[in-house]
């Protein structure tokens, strides 16, 4: 996400990109749910060779491919963004397969709970001193987990799985040198050598879903890199021109978005307890927001005269 921004009008370039970025991963759902006769490796492999066309494309547009050069020299660099690829694709993997598996409404549990996760990491990595209001919603989010746990007789591990994988990207991704588009075709560089191979191991043991099964799978395969890499363009250019609060806010779209589309769409079970518990991560969000509107108050107050 970008840092603070100063006060003032924010430009509505900023507003369409994020809208667009979020709208865009709250619909995904609809995407998975074409593809969910296919094997979560499969489509993740997917994601990651067609991703990079688009991001190879956007990178000779803006000019940038010396930064990648530069990057792929430096074994520091490589190393960074083979933790984040790895973080990526764990988190592709994991909500590829809660589509499929008719589990959205954990999927958007997790979506919600990602910016509480981002706090948590910030102050155990970082040094950051929780505010009350921090506190307050990082103790409704373990209510809400406590409770699907006793309820299921387990952890809530996707939803955990999505939350923790994403914000630890977020924070790992902060200290790659490289801009968010160089680092965005970095990761999928990597990751192409993995995602190949499964590729070519599936068409050699005739379960591929690329040619096989007909051109309504390819197509939908192909779709797989310009659905994984335009939101994530879109946000780091909204991300540049929007302040920090307002990101922070407009991010809730996404898993609202998700859990709509399960229970109105996909039809999904959604229980009594599980309102409960997600009533407890509203209410964290809510004071998570609130946190975000004092601190950037505090950012823009003007000095006291004298």
């Amino acid at each position: 996400m970008s840092g603070q921004r100063p006060a003032g009008a924010e430009p509505a370039a900023g507003f369409a990109y994020a809208l667009g970025a979020f709208l865009f991963w709250g619909l995904l759902p609809f995407y998975m749910k074409a593809v969910d006769h296919m094997p979560a490796w499969e489509v993740v492999a997917h994601r990651v060779i067609w991703s990079v066309p688009v991001a190879g494309l956007l990178l000779v547009a803006m000019r940038r491919t010396d930064d990648l050069r530069a990057a792929l020299r430096d074994p520091k660099t490589l190393a960074q963004a083979a933790l984040t690829a790895g973080l990526i694709s764990i988190n592709w993997g994991v909500y590829v397969w809660a589509i499929a598996a008719e589990r959205t409404v954990e999927a958007a549990l997790g979506y919600y709970i990602n910016p509480l996760v981002n706090v948590l990491l910030a102050t155990l990595f970082l040094g950051e001193r929780l505010n009350r209001l921090q506190a307050l919603a990082i103790g409704c989010a373990i209510v809400a987990v406590a409770i699907l746990t006793m309820r299921a007789g387990g952890l809530p591990w996707v939803s955990l799985t999505l939350a923790f994988s994403f914000g630890l990207y977020g924070f790992f991704r902060k200290t790659l040198p490289v801009g968010a588009a160089q680092g965005f075709m970095l990761e999928v560089l990597l990751l192409s050598i993995p995602g190949l191979a499964v590729i070519v191991w599936m068409a050699a043991l005739g379960t591929s879903h690329f040619g096989p099964t007909g051109w309504g799978d390819i197509w939908l395969l192909l779709l797989a890199g310009p659905v994984t890499a335009i939101p994530l363009i879109l946000y780091a250019n909204g991300a540049k021109l929007l302040r920090y609060t307002t990101i922070g806010v407009m991010q809730y779209l996404t898993p609202t978005l998700i859990f709509l589309v399960a229970i109105f769409v996909f039809g999904e079970p959604f229980s009594v307890w599980q309102l409960v518990a997600f009533g407890f991560i509203w209410a964290a969000l809510g004071l998570y927001t609130l946190s975000l509107f004092r601190s950037a108050r505090a950012v823009v107050k003007p000095p006291p005269a004298g």
